[in-house]
């Protein structure tokens, strides 16, 4: 690699086991959290309880099915009762245990919890060939190995994430530094290539962006500093403050003027304000980007519709698509998140955004016809949080709205977001659970749908653990001690620094 380490000859020692004596402590760790992992449940209105109760079920249900016809693959297809590989993840298997390893653990799914280890011990081969995404192996697969060891202090998902990370350096040996979107985890040398559909070898904003939680985190548990997106970003030009979506390697310059906060570039702006949260607000410069980025989104983006609904437009090199994404939803909650600690006015203004965004989304979920809502909706022509395209009414069990009704609950406490969150239960157990799994469905306007055949790992990930928590205590991965990655792993918030002593 580009920092001077020789990669280790096949065979040989990881090149972690010569470094340094280094090791991370895990206990003194444990000891600086504010709240036990999994909260002290005091007594609850038994409604909640219940409704919990249902969404760990689910998780069950979904998780046995998986196991049961597709154990190993990156994803069941429910109604084949089979198992899907895909292209995205470069010959890493497994992806549905990974991302369901943490939310097993939370939900007390205990010997769900423990097959699920038993896979990663025995059976998570990192030695594999294939081009692999270098956003999607980070947020689900390092993502889910660093959360579910800092959850529970197994040495093996350590040493997983550890050995990973390091197969994923090669992709930042550009001019720059800032990684291309693809690396091939096979090749010693991490040839990395962009994604062909990326604009001529640029690198999406999100996915660069949102290297930086894990990254700091793989430096924190090796010893071994690891990168700086950041400092490229400050330095360069953003055409009205806003950060566009694709930047390249090469030159470090912007390619293309297209903005959203959907989709292409929406994790970048969610990973300034977790970084921040992540320091224990100490990363002034992350606040400082946040801040002046989500002005300028409010400036250019940010509009209401004549029906009264605050959306967030897309930006096409100066030209406004009123469409919102279904992936552009987790701004409500980002934008609460990030409310907490401005100043009074301010906070009060961006609260009160949060939930009208919020609220527009659960629109696009009640003007739907099974009350689940499409990829993606517009305001035009007399429409409004409805997809008017063929191509855009499909839901495909994501995350982003409840997402933001979990952080909206958290932070206001009003139970309209649980009442919202019910609504979504009910309508997935209505239109998307099937023999053998869940499945996403092909058109959200109609209530008898046609059904994807596929559960997407991050249902088990993300979607059913945002719900589950949405009715849980605020103790129970509380958001003074974690934050959540953009796949919904949680990471712990720095309270101090966990290096063991290490003899100078």
């Amino acid at each position: 690699g580009g920092d001077g380490r020789a990669e280790p000859a096949t065979g040989a020692a990881p090149a972690r086991d010569t470094r340094a004596p280094f090791r991370f402590d895990y206990e003194r760790f444990r000891r600086s959290l504010r709240h036990p992992v999994r909260g002290r449940r005091p007594g609850e209105d038994p409604e909640t309880r219940a409704r919990r109760m249902k969404i760990k079920e689910m998780m069950k249900f979904a998780w046995d099915n998986y196991k049961l016809y597709a154990l190993g693959k990156n994803e069941l297809r429910p109604l084949t009762k089979n198992g899907h590989i895909g292209n995205m993840f470069g010959g890493l298997r497994g992806a549905t245990v990974v991302d369901a390893l943490d939310t097993l653990y939370i939900m007390e799914l205990e010997e769900e919890f423990q097959e699920a280890k038993k896979w990663v011990e025995k059976s998570f081969d990192l030695n594999v060939n294939g081009e692999a995404s270098l956003f999607e192996v980070n947020i689900r697969y390092v993502g889910g190995l660093l959360a579910t060891y800092y959850l529970t202090g197994e040495e093996v998902f350590k040493s997983k994430a550890l050995e990973l990370g390091e197969k994923l350096l090669p992709a930042f040996n550009t001019p720059t530094g800032i990684p291309r979107g693809v690396i091939n985890l096979g090749r010693q040398d991490g040839m990395s290539w962009s994604w062909g559909w990326a604009s001529a070898g640029s690198s999406i904003l999100a996915e660069f962006g949102t290297l930086h939680l894990e990254f700091l985190h793989l430096s924190e548990l090796s010893g071994n500093p690891v990168m700086n997106i950041r400092k490229v970003l400050n330095r360069v030009e953003k055409p009205q403050g806003l950060y566009p979506n694709f930047l390249s390697p090469v030159t470090g310059n912007w390619v293309q003027h297209h903005v959203s906060i959907g989709g292409l570039g929406d994790s970048f702006y969610e990973y300034l304000i977790k970084s921040w949260l992540m320091s224990d607000k100490k990363d002034a410069e992350a606040k400082k980007m946040y801040d002046d980025a989500l002005e300028a989104i409010e400036k250019h983006l940010v509009k209401k519709s004549a029906g009264g609904l605050t959306y967030i437009a897309e930006w096409r090199g100066g030209v406004l698509d009123h469409k919102m994404g279904h992936l552009a939803c987790f701004s409500g909650g980002m934008i609460a998140l990030g409310a907490e600690h401005a100043g009074e006015e301010r906070k009060r203004h961006y609260m009160d955004l949060a939930a009208e965004i919020t609220s527009t989304c659960h629109e696009s979920y009640a003007r739907s016809d099974t009350k689940l809502g499409p990829e993606a909706f517009r305001f035009d022509a007399g429409t409004e949080a409805m997809a008017t395209r063929l191509s855009e009414r499909y839901y495909i069990l994501r995350p982003e709205v409840v997402e933001s009704y979990m952080y909206m609950w958290r932070l206001t406490h009003d139970p309209k977001y649980r009442q919202w969150g019910w609504e979504v239960v009910k309508a997935l157990e209505k239109h998307c659970r099937v023999e053998a799994g869940f499945s996403g469905i092909r058109d959200v306007y109609t209530t008898t749908p046609t059904h994807d055949n596929m559960q997407q790992s991050f249902f088990l990930a993300e979607t059913l653990k945002y719900l589950y928590l949405l009715f849980c205590e605020d103790d129970v991965l509380s958001l003074d001690d974690w934050v959540f990655n953009t796949e919904a792993h949680p990471l712990p918030v720095n309270h101090t620094n966990f290096k063991a002593s290490v003899q100078q």
